[in-house]
């Protein structure tokens, strides 16, 4: 019971103070045109803060490869906070997927809707997604089981207009800018709907599509899987659905095929980390299959649901959202963080 507790209660306020950090430490960096150097800064502020929260954590999602990234890597132990053998046993085993910086290029520019954001789970909780690219379709509670990733665009908005009480043209899909995803642009323009097209950063507008009032109906097109798994958890949270396929094939990417690994190649990967099946559309049970899942996310830049860090004299301000899924509970946070002596002046 006790780890229950933990879990749900302590966990939740442990893995805000994760994503407060990475968060800080990112926006302290926002505009300077370094992408690489904010996600540098917010890895190693998560990690930092993560390894003192009491769990014995994993990481399943993260910046890569043990070989390409020095912290946070796919597979790193993390938690403990330094006790003794005997006393991290009695820690629950959580696993973790992480992006401490979603929407890289948006910090360096800075622009909107850039986040730290963390998911997550009892072991075996979420899927160990590889970093590779997933078709993705994303909904709100109120359209969730009417839409289908095979099924004509037409088709699906037509449903989700009809679950929503309203016309198609009154519906607005978010879409990655990219070429691939010209004939979606196409598809969903014929149908009536309309489009925010954006440049980064679809893990934050999957969440948006499933919140009411965001006067977003739907993500499609695709993305990174890693942001695939940490949108689902979101989802658990939030009632909303997403289904997602794994993509490999450079055609449907638009890129030649010596700008992605051999289907072979990616085919052995996928067999490593447990996934048989590469043509599999995946719901959001099977991205995120955990009972106990916690996300918690802090802008970094002004967006839709959070707003950026703001700095003032004698400290900072954060704003993040936490969620849960054994408590029903979505909380939004808003945090100042007080520096200095006691003459300090605090801004609300």
């Amino acid at each position: 019971m006790r780890h229950e507790l933990r879990t749900e209660r302590e966990l939740s306020l442990d893995f805000l103070r994760v994503c407060e950090a990475a968060a800080i430490a990112s926006a302290r960096t926002m505009g300077q045109g370094d992408r690489k150097y904010s996600d540098h800064v917010a890895v190693e502020a998560m990690r930092e803060v993560m390894d003192t929260v009491p769990m014995r954590g994993r990481i399943v999602i993260g910046e890569g490869e043990r070989d390409e990234a020095p912290m946070l890597y796919i597979g790193e132990a993390v938690g403990g906070g330094g006790v003794e053998e005997d006393v991290l046993n009695e820690f629950p085993e959580v696993d973790i997927a992480v992006d401490p910086l979603e929407g890289t290029n948006l910090c360096a520019l800075g622009a909107n809707n850039a986040i730290a954001v963390l998911a997550a789970a009892e072991r075996g909780g979420l899927l160990n997604a590889p970093d590779i690219y997933m078709d993705k379709i994303v909904v709100g509670p109120s359209s969730r089981g009417v839409v289908d990733i095979d099924a004509p665009v037409r088709d699906n908005l037509k449903n989700i207009a009809r679950r929503l009480g309203r016309d198609i043209e009154d519906l607005t899909v978010i879409v990655l800018d990219r070429s691939r995803h010209k004939k979606l642009i196409n598809d969903v323009r014929e149908a009536g709907a309309r489009i925010r097209l954006i440049s980064d950063g679809d893990l934050s507008a999957g969440i948006s599509a499933a919140v009411a009032g965001t006067n977003i109906h739907a993500l499609m097109g695709i993305g990174g899987a890693p942001e695939g798994v940490i949108t689902a958890a979101a989802m658990k949270c939030l009632n909303g659905e997403i289904q997602a396929r794994l993509v490999f094939d450079p055609e449907r990417l638009g890129v030649d095929q010596d700008k992605v690994p051999a289907r072979e190649e990616v085919i052995g990967r996928l067999k490593e980390m447990g996934i048989n099946d590469p043509d599999k559309v995946y719901d959001t049970d099977d991205l995120a299959p955990g009972k106990k899942i916690i996300f918690a996310a802090t802008g970094v830049t002004d967006g839709a649901l959070l707003r950026g860090v703001r700095f003032f004299g004698s400290g900072k301000r954060t704003h993040s959202l936490v969620m849960t899924t054994e408590s029903k509970h979505i909380r939004f946070v808003d945090t100042v963080h007080v520096e200095g002596g006691p003459d300090a002046v605090i801004r609300f």
